[in-house]
Protein backbone atom coordinates (compact mmCIF):
# COMPACT_ATOMS: atom_id res chain seq x y z
CA UNK A 1 0.00 0.00 0.00
CA UNK A 2 1.10 3.47 -0.32
CA UNK A 3 2.33 5.41 2.63
CA UNK A 4 0.88 9.11 2.08
CA UNK A 5 -1.76 10.18 -0.15
CA UNK A 6 -1.49 14.22 -0.57
CA UNK A 7 -4.66 16.55 -1.49
CA UNK A 8 -4.16 19.66 -2.36
CA UNK A 9 -8.06 21.89 -3.11
CA UNK A 10 -7.34 24.98 -5.06
CA UNK A 11 -9.90 27.61 -6.21
CA UNK A 12 -8.09 30.48 -8.99
CA UNK A 13 -5.41 30.43 -6.77
CA UNK A 14 -2.89 29.63 -9.75
CA UNK A 15 0.20 31.10 -8.20
CA UNK A 16 -0.29 29.26 -4.94
CA UNK A 17 -1.09 25.78 -6.67
CA UNK A 18 2.33 25.96 -8.41
CA UNK A 19 3.98 26.88 -5.38
CA UNK A 20 2.30 23.98 -3.49
CA UNK A 21 2.86 21.56 -6.35
CA UNK A 22 6.84 21.90 -6.61
CA UNK A 23 6.74 21.63 -3.10
CA UNK A 24 5.53 18.19 -3.41
CA UNK A 25 6.58 16.99 -6.76
CA UNK A 26 10.02 18.12 -5.05
CA UNK A 27 9.88 15.58 -2.39
CA UNK A 28 12.65 13.17 -1.77
CA UNK A 29 10.47 10.60 -0.61
CA UNK A 30 8.55 9.02 -3.41
CA UNK A 31 5.82 6.44 -1.49
CA UNK A 32 2.71 8.97 -1.88
CA UNK A 33 0.19 9.92 -4.57
CA UNK A 34 -1.03 13.29 -5.31
CA UNK A 35 -4.27 14.30 -5.77
CA UNK A 36 -5.83 17.88 -6.72
CA UNK A 37 -8.95 18.81 -6.40
CA UNK A 38 -10.08 22.19 -8.15
CA UNK A 39 -13.36 24.08 -8.15
CA UNK A 40 -13.69 24.91 -11.65
CA UNK A 41 -10.60 28.00 -11.45
CA UNK A 42 -11.12 30.78 -13.97
CA UNK A 43 -7.36 32.06 -13.67
CA UNK A 44 -4.70 29.77 -14.71
CA UNK A 45 -4.79 26.86 -12.38
CA UNK A 46 -5.91 23.99 -14.75
CA UNK A 47 -2.90 24.77 -17.13
CA UNK A 48 -0.22 24.14 -13.87
CA UNK A 49 -2.09 21.21 -12.96
CA UNK A 50 -1.70 20.03 -16.46
CA UNK A 51 2.06 21.25 -16.96
CA UNK A 52 2.24 18.85 -13.36
CA UNK A 53 -0.11 16.38 -14.10
CA UNK A 54 2.97 13.24 -14.74
CA UNK A 55 3.52 13.71 -11.34
CA UNK A 56 -0.39 13.91 -10.21
CA UNK A 57 -1.96 10.20 -9.98
CA UNK A 58 -5.94 12.18 -10.33
CA UNK A 59 -6.81 15.86 -10.40
CA UNK A 60 -10.17 17.67 -11.72
CA UNK A 61 -11.23 20.55 -12.42
CA UNK A 62 -14.93 21.07 -11.78
CA UNK A 63 -17.52 23.50 -9.32
CA UNK A 64 -18.00 21.75 -5.99
CA UNK A 65 -19.80 22.64 -2.87
CA UNK A 66 -17.19 24.32 -0.76
CA UNK A 67 -14.05 23.21 1.32
CA UNK A 68 -14.96 20.22 2.65
CA UNK A 69 -16.78 19.21 -0.36
CA UNK A 70 -13.71 19.08 -2.14
CA UNK A 71 -11.72 17.78 0.58
CA UNK A 72 -13.98 14.63 0.63
CA UNK A 73 -13.44 14.07 -2.96
CA UNK A 74 -9.94 13.86 -2.54
CA UNK A 75 -10.62 11.39 0.09
CA UNK A 76 -12.66 9.04 -1.97
CA UNK A 77 -9.86 9.03 -4.55
CA UNK A 78 -7.05 8.37 -2.23
CA UNK A 79 -5.58 4.89 -1.52
CA UNK A 80 -2.62 5.90 0.75
CA UNK A 81 -2.50 4.57 4.65
CA UNK A 82 -2.61 7.91 5.41
CA UNK A 83 -3.67 11.54 3.62
CA UNK A 84 -2.18 15.18 4.34
CA UNK A 85 -4.23 18.28 2.87
CA UNK A 86 -2.01 20.47 1.57
CA UNK A 87 -4.50 23.45 0.18
CA UNK A 88 -3.19 25.75 -2.59
CA UNK A 89 -0.51 28.48 -1.33
CA UNK A 90 0.40 26.09 1.51
CA UNK A 91 3.94 23.96 1.16
CA UNK A 92 6.20 21.52 2.84
CA UNK A 93 9.04 22.88 4.39
CA UNK A 94 11.98 21.48 2.80
CA UNK A 95 12.61 18.29 0.39
CA UNK A 96 13.25 15.69 2.80
CA UNK A 97 10.43 16.36 5.15
CA UNK A 98 8.49 13.80 4.11
CA UNK A 99 11.10 11.22 3.95
CA UNK A 100 12.09 12.73 7.61
CA UNK A 101 8.24 11.74 9.14
CA UNK A 102 8.59 8.40 7.59
CA UNK A 103 11.59 7.05 8.38
CA UNK A 104 10.31 4.84 10.06
CA UNK A 105 7.36 2.45 10.51
CA UNK A 106 4.16 4.52 12.01
CA UNK A 107 1.56 3.15 13.52
CA UNK A 108 -0.31 5.90 15.15
CA UNK A 109 -3.56 6.65 13.81
CA UNK A 110 -2.89 10.32 13.50
CA UNK A 111 0.63 11.88 13.65
CA UNK A 112 1.11 15.60 13.65
CA UNK A 113 4.23 17.97 13.42
CA UNK A 114 4.83 22.12 13.46
CA UNK A 115 3.62 24.55 10.93
CA UNK A 116 5.50 27.80 10.17
CA UNK A 117 3.40 30.41 9.58
CA UNK A 118 4.10 33.17 6.57
CA UNK A 119 2.44 36.39 6.79
CA UNK A 120 3.76 37.97 3.35
CA UNK A 121 5.45 40.56 4.65
CA UNK A 122 8.56 39.06 5.97
CA UNK A 123 7.42 37.84 9.37
CA UNK A 124 7.62 34.40 10.04
CA UNK A 125 5.71 32.49 13.29
CA UNK A 126 6.46 29.14 14.35
CA UNK A 127 3.83 27.41 15.21
CA UNK A 128 4.66 24.60 17.83
CA UNK A 129 2.23 21.83 18.63
CA UNK A 130 1.88 20.40 22.22
CA UNK A 131 3.54 16.91 22.26
CA UNK A 132 0.71 15.61 23.95
CA UNK A 133 -2.90 16.76 22.77
CA UNK A 134 -5.48 17.65 25.70
CA UNK A 135 -9.10 18.27 25.66
CA UNK A 136 -8.02 21.93 26.05
CA UNK A 137 -6.18 21.76 23.30
CA UNK A 138 -8.75 20.36 21.33
CA UNK A 139 -11.70 22.44 22.38
CA UNK A 140 -10.00 25.82 22.19
CA UNK A 141 -7.83 25.16 19.09
CA UNK A 142 -7.46 21.81 17.01
CA UNK A 143 -4.43 20.13 14.75
CA UNK A 144 -3.53 22.00 11.67
CA UNK A 145 -4.50 20.26 8.80
CA UNK A 146 -1.15 21.18 6.54
CA UNK A 147 0.90 19.30 9.57
CA UNK A 148 -1.63 16.53 10.37
CA UNK A 149 -1.27 13.14 8.43
CA UNK A 150 -4.48 11.00 9.32
CA UNK A 151 -5.40 7.36 8.44
CA UNK A 152 -7.27 7.33 5.98
CA UNK A 153 -9.23 4.11 7.94
CA UNK A 154 -10.46 7.04 9.86
CA UNK A 155 -12.54 8.48 7.27
CA UNK A 156 -13.74 4.59 6.41
CA UNK A 157 -14.58 4.21 9.90
CA UNK A 158 -16.21 7.26 11.45
CA UNK A 159 -17.06 9.24 8.53
CA UNK A 160 -15.60 11.56 5.89
CA UNK A 161 -16.01 15.96 6.68
CA UNK A 162 -19.37 16.47 7.59
CA UNK A 163 -20.29 19.23 4.81
CA UNK A 164 -23.59 20.62 6.96
CA UNK A 165 -20.50 22.63 8.55
CA UNK A 166 -19.04 24.97 6.31
CA UNK A 167 -16.11 26.66 8.02
CA UNK A 168 -15.15 23.93 10.81
CA UNK A 169 -15.63 20.37 9.72
CA UNK A 170 -12.30 19.50 10.11
CA UNK A 171 -12.72 20.77 13.60
CA UNK A 172 -15.53 18.22 14.29
CA UNK A 173 -13.52 15.93 13.19
CA UNK A 174 -10.26 16.22 14.95
CA UNK A 175 -12.89 16.43 18.05
CA UNK A 176 -14.84 13.47 17.55
CA UNK A 177 -11.90 11.14 16.71
CA UNK A 178 -9.31 12.41 19.43
CA UNK A 179 -11.32 13.53 22.11
CA UNK A 180 -14.41 10.96 21.55
CA UNK A 181 -13.11 8.10 20.07
CA UNK A 182 -9.59 8.49 21.39
CA UNK A 183 -7.52 7.22 18.50
CA UNK A 184 -3.83 7.22 18.66
CA UNK A 185 -1.93 10.22 18.18
CA UNK A 186 1.90 10.58 17.12
CA UNK A 187 3.92 13.89 17.95
CA UNK A 188 7.12 14.84 15.43
CA UNK A 189 9.44 17.90 16.43
CA UNK A 190 10.11 18.84 13.13
CA UNK A 191 8.43 21.66 11.30
CA UNK A 192 6.44 20.36 8.43
CA UNK A 193 4.62 23.02 6.32
CA UNK A 194 4.87 26.74 5.58
CA UNK A 195 0.74 28.22 6.04
CA UNK A 196 0.64 30.79 3.67
CA UNK A 197 -1.39 34.11 5.09
CA UNK A 198 -1.07 36.41 2.03
CA UNK A 199 -4.21 37.61 1.27
CA UNK A 200 -5.95 36.20 4.25
CA UNK A 201 -9.94 37.68 4.81
CA UNK A 202 -10.05 40.23 8.82
CA UNK A 203 -10.74 37.62 11.93
CA UNK A 204 -13.77 39.02 12.28
CA UNK A 205 -15.56 38.47 9.09
CA UNK A 206 -16.42 35.12 9.86
CA UNK A 207 -15.97 34.87 13.02
CA UNK A 208 -19.51 34.87 14.23
CA UNK A 209 -20.46 31.72 11.70
CA UNK A 210 -17.45 30.20 12.85
CA UNK A 211 -18.33 30.37 16.53
CA UNK A 212 -22.17 28.95 15.52
CA UNK A 213 -20.56 26.06 14.27
CA UNK A 214 -18.04 25.39 16.69
CA UNK A 215 -21.21 25.33 19.59
CA UNK A 216 -23.35 22.87 17.14
CA UNK A 217 -20.38 20.72 17.40
CA UNK A 218 -19.82 20.56 21.02
CA UNK A 219 -23.88 20.44 21.38
CA UNK A 220 -23.80 17.02 19.63
CA UNK A 221 -20.99 15.27 21.38
CA UNK A 222 -21.06 16.78 25.01
CA UNK A 223 -23.61 16.92 27.71
CA UNK A 224 -25.09 20.68 28.18
CA UNK A 225 -23.83 20.54 31.86
CA UNK A 226 -20.31 20.28 30.46
CA UNK A 227 -20.46 22.94 28.34
CA UNK A 228 -22.27 24.72 30.98
CA UNK A 229 -19.22 24.54 32.80
CA UNK A 230 -17.06 25.30 30.03
CA UNK A 231 -18.34 28.17 29.49
CA UNK A 232 -18.12 29.22 33.26
CA UNK A 233 -14.46 29.04 32.80
CA UNK A 234 -14.44 30.93 29.50
CA UNK A 235 -13.26 27.78 27.80
CA UNK A 236 -15.96 28.23 24.84
CA UNK A 237 -14.50 31.17 23.21
CA UNK A 238 -11.38 30.29 21.85
CA UNK A 239 -8.63 32.99 22.32
CA UNK A 240 -7.94 35.77 19.55
CA UNK A 241 -5.82 34.66 16.64
CA UNK A 242 -5.90 31.03 17.04
CA UNK A 243 -4.44 28.99 13.89
CA UNK A 244 -7.93 27.20 13.68
CA UNK A 245 -9.19 30.89 12.83
CA UNK A 246 -6.25 31.77 10.34
CA UNK A 247 -6.77 28.35 8.49
CA UNK A 248 -10.58 28.84 8.56
CA UNK A 249 -10.81 32.78 7.05
CA UNK A 250 -7.78 31.70 4.78
CA UNK A 251 -9.89 29.49 3.00
CA UNK A 252 -12.91 31.09 3.33
CA UNK A 253 -11.47 34.44 2.31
Amino acid sequence: MLKLSIITINFNDASGLQKTIESVVNQDFDNFEYIVIDGGSSDNSKSIIEKYQSKIAYWVSEKDNGIYNAQNKGILKSKGEYCLFLNSGDYLCNSDVLKKVFNKESIADIIYGNMQIDYGNGKIEFGKMPSKLTFKQMYLDTLWHPVSFIKRSLFQTYGLYNEKYKMVADYDFFFNVIVMKSVSTQYVDMDISVFNMEGVSSLATNKENEQLERKMVMQSYLPPLVIEYAEELKLIVPPKKTVLQRLINKLKG
